[in-house]
Formats: C-alpha cells, sequence, structure tokens
C-alpha cells in the first residue's frame, strides 16, 4: 500500500493552503472545502488563493453566501471564469440553506444532488471535510495514478481505469489527508514535465518509475484543433461614461456586464453595432480561448454627442469606476485596449 509513506511524506511536506487543515488535525469546516473545490475548478492553486480569502471575509458561511445578490457574487467572481460555477455557486448555497437548514449532506450520493457538484467535487468534500474514504481523482491524482500502474490507454479513455486503480489504493484510515497527499504528490513531485522521481517518497512503487519513463505518463490522445472565431466589441463612450450591457441568461459569460458585441463567426460584422458611429479599430484584438473555441476580439471605439442614445438595454458606467463593474477577463483586455486607444491611428 502506498498510504504510509504518502502520509508519511505528507505530515512533513504538505502545502499551506487557506482552506485546509494541517494535517492530522480535525477536518476542516465544508464550507471552506466546497468553496475552494468549486473554484479550483479549471482554476489554479495561485490564482483561486486570493479570491477564496476575498470570498470567506466577505460571505464567511454559506448562509451569508446564500444571501449574496446575483450581481454581487458575479462581480466578485469576475476573473476566475468559467462563470456557469459561481451561478451553481449561488444555487448550491441556497439550495443547501432552503432543504438543508444550513448543513452539507456528509455524503458522495446527497453532495451530488446539489448544483454544481459532481462526481470529484462530491469525492472531496466527503473526504476532505467528512473523512469519509471517497476515491478523490482530479487533474494531479490522475497523473500520479497513471504512472503508479503505468497505464498505456491515452487519456480520456483511461478514466475507469485510473479510478479503479485510486479506489484500490484508498485507505479508510485519513482519508481526507490521503487524498490531499496525492494531490500535492502530482503538484509538487510527480509533476507533468520532469517529475522528480529522486526524491517520490513513492519511486519504489511506481511502475511508471520503474521503467524510466514516468513523463511519458498518463498517455494523451491528439487534441483536435478548436475552431477559431473573430467578432467586435464595441467601445461606445460619452461624457466619460462607457455602455455596458448584461450578457444573456444563458451561454457564455451569461448574465455579467459586458461590452456590446457582434455575432462571433468566420465574417464578424460592424453593422451589429448598437448605434451608428464614426468607428476605430483597435489594436492589436484581444485572444481569448474558451473551452470549445478560439477568439480574436477587435476593439470598435467610438465616442457619441450628449445625449445621442443607444438601442437596447445597458447602461453608462462611469471610465473611471469600470474596475467595479465586474467583467469578465475578456472585456477587461478589451478595456485595457480601448485605454490606449490615443495610441492608435487605424481608422475604419
Amino acid at each position: 500500500m502506498i498510504a504510509d509513506p504518502l502520509l508519511a511524506w505528507y505530515d512533513r511536506h504538505a502545502r499551506r493552503l487557506p482552506w485546509r487543515s494541517p494535517p492530522g488535525a480535525p477536518p476542516p469546516d465544508p464550507y471552506r472545502v466546497w468553496l475552494s473545490e468549486i473554484m479550483l475548478q479549471q482554476t489554479t492553486v495561485a490564482a483561486a488563493g486570493p479570491y477564496f480569502d476575498r470570498f470567506v471575509a466577505r460571505w464567511p458561511t454559506v448562509a451569508a453566501l446564500a444571501a449574496a445578490p446575483d450581481a454581487e457574487l458575479m462581480a466578485a467572481w469576475a476573473g476566475l471564469g468559467y462563470y456557469a460555477r459561481a451561478r451553481n455557486l449561488l444555487a448550491c448555497a441556497r439550495l443547501i440553506v432552503a432543504a438543508h437548514g444550513g448543513r452539507f449532506p456528509t455524503t458522495e450520493a446527497e453532495l451530488r444532488q446539489l448544483p454544481g457538484i459532481g462526481a470529484y467535487t462530491a469525492a472531496a468534500i466527503a473526504a476532505i471535510a467528512f473523512g469519509r474514504p471517497a476515491v478523490v481523482v482530479d487533474g494531479n491524482v490522475e497523473r500520479v495514478i497513471a504512472r503508479l500502474a503505468a497505464i498505456d490507454t491515452p487519456l480520456p479513455a483511461a478514466k475507469p481505469r485510473i479510478h479503479a486503480e485510486a479506489a484500490a489504493r484508498t485507505p479508510a484510515a485519513r482519508p481526507g489527508d490521503y487524498a490531499q497527499a496525492l494531490m500535492d504528490l502530482g503538484a509538487t513531485i510527480c509533476t507533468p514535465r520532469a517529475p522528480a522521481c529522486a526524491i517520490c517518497p513513492l519511486r519504489s512503487h511506481c511502475a511508471a518509475a520503474a521503467i524510466g519513463a514516468a513523463a511519458d505518463f498518463p498517455r494523451k490522445a491528439a487534441k483536435r484543433p478548436k475552431p477559431h472565431r473573430r467578432g467586435f466589441a464595441f467601445w461606445i463612450e460619452r461624457c466619460g461614461a462607457v455602455f455596458l450591457v448584461r450578457r444573456p441568461a444563458r451561454g457564455l459569460l451569461a448574465g455579467m456586464r459586458a461590452l456590446p458585441v457582434s455575432a462571433w463567426s468566420d465574417a464578424p460584422s460592424l453593422g451589429d453595432a448598437p448605434v451608428a458611429a464614426r468607428w476605430r479599430l483597435l489594436t492589436p484584438p484581444v485572444r481569448h480561448v474558451f473551452t470549445h473555441f478560439s477568439l480574436d476580439l477587435t476593439v470598435a471605439a467610438g465616442t457619441l454627442p450628449p445625449g445621442r442614445e443607444v438601442a437596447g438595454h445597458g447602461e453608462w458606467w462611469p471610465i473611471e469606476r469600470l474596475a467595479e463593474a465586474g467583467l469578465p477577463t475578456l472585456f477587461v483586455k478589451a478595456a485595457e485596449v480601448a485605454g490606449r486607444r490615443d495610441d492608435d491611428r487605424t481608422a475604419a
């Protein structure tokens, strides 16, 4: 079994993270475990840490979070990306308060009934917050297990085998520490490139290290190229304010404040602008990668005279307070391009 050497290593080398309890200590507050796990989906530990600290300072309990207005929560989340996570976060908090008296369910099956909580997150909360011997497999654990067992099947087809191998190694004792130890091992020693096998506490248990090929695992299927799209974002300025809209309630960046945009396609049109103006096309375009496609977004800047109205629903937001609008990262980048527009001489 790998649990004994792994936990001995973890007791000495565990990362200090704001949502964790020290090795061997009582489990942390389930609220903190849940919040951190949702933030860490598609986000690095380094990026999530400051957001976590701000969230727990502002909303220290699940009940406090459940009472948060939607717009405030979405603004606080801005910059973390994958905004469906934030909407599910709020829905989950409200359901825990309404249906569970403000207490988190303690089993994987019950946790999976909550919005935004899938198999991995349910297992992580059950193990770390409630000491249940759940099988916790994130990206780091997936890599460690694939190397320990030298699994030749490429991802994602290898996932069921990896889960089975992880289940066979999961101990009944200290399941939360064990899960976090595997995560830390993958993050600090069993890294994607150049794993530090010489100092790994599980080297003698690792089939990939035994053949000198740890870096070759896990195997990965060839990636298909992502479609590429183009579009315009309209920076419409009037009297020191910029026109912002709300994104639709469903779809990408749903419900967030944003600049008006054209359709995102192979041939976007300035005719999609919500007002006629003399547009200046600013360079360089904003480049952004979504889950299923990449995007080049060109900022089209125009200035309106006082009293001139823009079609559709929106609001005029003071440019000097734009940082308070909670714009998604894509539109923060677009605003930065607009802020440099005086140096740009490209005209439409």
